[in-house]
C-alpha cells in the first residue's frame, strides 16, 4: 500500500509551528565494530538542557554548518532516537542541518562516518560492500545504548533509521529489506551507464558478477528499529521481492524534484523502481523542488564556481527556483509528521 503526498515547500512550512529557537546539544565519540579493525568516529545530537559553548559543525570551503552546544547537558526527559547513515562520498558532519533539525524538535541522533564510504575515504570497491554499513550501524547503536550515559534518554521504542542515497539503502536494510544480487546485476545490466549508481561502480572497477551473493543478500534487520525513513535511496530495484510484500513495519519514502528528471537510481516513484507501492506500510512523499544533491548542506557564496573549476561533481548545482534552505525544512517536517 503507498500513501502518496506531494509537497509543496509552502504547505509543509505552515503546517506546523515551527523550531525551536535555542541550539541543540552535540558531542562526538569514537566506537568499535567487529567487522571494522579501526575505530569509528560518531557524534550525538541532542536537546539541549544547558548553554555551553557554541560551536560550528560542518562548516568547509564549500557548505554551510549548524551551530550547536559542544557537551551540553541534556535536556530531562525521553526522546526518539533517529540513527543516521550519510551517502556515499559523505559524512555526518555536512549534513548535521538534519541532525540539528531533528534535535531541535525534541529528538537525539545518533550518526557516523562509513569507512570506506566516507568524505576522504571514499572507494566505489569499498562502497558496494553495502551490507557492512548496515553492520556500522548495529554495531553504533550497541555501542551507544551499552555505554553512552545520554542513552537513559532514549525512548527503546522509538528507534528509527534514516538515511540518504547509500545512506537510505542502510536504512531499509535495518528495517528489513534484503537486497538481491542478481537483481542488481540484472538493473546494472539494463540501465547501464543511466544507473548513477553503477556508474560509479563501474568506474572503480566493481564487477557485478562477482559479488559476494552471501553478504549481498545477507539479513540486516536490527529488531530495534521501529520505523524507517529513506531519502532518495539507492538500489531500490535490487530488494528481495518476499522482503518487500512481507514487510509490515512503517517505512517514509521521499523523492525530491520534477519526477520526469530524477535520477533513474533513486526514483522510488511509478517512473521507477515503485518501491512505495510495493510496501505494505509505506509513506511515499514526493518534495517538488530540489534535485538528489539538494539534500546536502547549503553552498557558500562561490561554491558551485568553485567545484566546476576542480571538476567535482555539481553537488551545489539545484533546479532553478530552488531554496535549499525551505528544501531542508520541508524534509524535517515531513520526517516529524511521520514519527509523530
Amino acid at each position: 500500500m503507498k500513501t502518496l503526498i506531494t509537497a509543496a515547500l509552502g504547505l509543509v512550512l505552515t503546517a506546523s509551528p515551527g523550531f525551536a529557537d535555542d541550539l541543540a546539544g552535540y558531542d562526538k565519540f569514537t566506537f568499535g565494530a567487529p567487522h571494522r579493525t579501526e575505530q569509528i568516529a560518531a557524534s550525538i545530537w541532542y536537546p539541549a538542557g544547558r548553554k555551553t559553548y557554541q560551536g560550528m559543525v560542518g562548516d568547509n570551503a564549500i557548505f554551510k554548518g549548524s551551530k550547536a552546544y559542544v557537551g551540553a547537558a541534556i535536556a530531562d526527559g525521553t526522546y526518539p532516537l533517529v540513527i543516521l547513515s550519510h551517502g556515499s562520498g559523505g559524512n555526518m558532519d555536512t549534513i548535521s542541518w538534519i541532525s540539528s533539525g531533528l534535535a531541535q524538535s525534541g529528538m537525539m541522533v545518533l550518526a557516523m562516518n562509513h569507512p570506506g564510504s566516507t568524505s576522504g575515504d571514499s572507494s566505489p570497491r569499498r562502497s558496494i560492500k553495502v551490507w557492512e554499513r548496515a553492520m556500522d550501524l548495529t554495531a553504533l547503536l550497541d555501542a551507544f545504548l551499552s555505554d553512552d550515559p545520554l542513552a537513559r534518554n532514549v525512548d527503546q521504542d522509538r528507534i528509527y533509521s534514516l538515511g540518504f542515497s547509500l545512506g537510505g539503502l542502510t536504512a531499509l536494510h535495518l528495517a528489513g529489506l534484503r537486497t538481491d544480487k542478481q537483481a542488481y546485476v540484472n538493473y546494472c545490466d539494463t540501465f547501464g551507464e543511466a544507473a548513477q549508481d553503477c556508474l560509479f561502480f563501474k568506474k572503480g572497477g566493481v564487477e557485478f558478477d562477482a559479488l559476494p551473493e552471501s553478504e549481498f543478500n545477507s539479513v540486516l534487520r536490527d529488531e530495534r528499529i521501529s520505523a524507517a525513513i529513506a531519502i532518495e535511496p539507492g538500489m531500490s530495484y535490487a530488494f528481495q521481492q518476499e522482503t518487500v510484500e512481507g514487510n509490515e513495519l512503517p517505512i517514509q519514502l521521499i523523492n525530491f524534484g520534477d519526477k520526469n528528471s530524477r535520477w533513474k537510481a533513486i526514483d522510488m516513484g511509478p517512473n521507477g523502481s515503485d518501491l512505495g507501492a510495493k510496501l505494505q506500510n509505506a509513506t511515499y512523499v514526493e518534495i517538488e523542488q530540489g534535485s538528489h544533491f539538494s539534500f546536502l548542506a547549503e553552498c557558500k557564496p562561490g561554491a558551485e564556481k568553485l567545484l566546476k573549476a576542480e571538476g567535482e561533481d555539481p553537488i551545489c548545482s539545484d533546479p532553478a527556483g530552488t531554496d535549499r534552505a525551505d528544501l531542508h525544512k520541508a524534509v524535517i517536517e515531513t520526517i516529524i509528521g511521520f514519527v509523530e
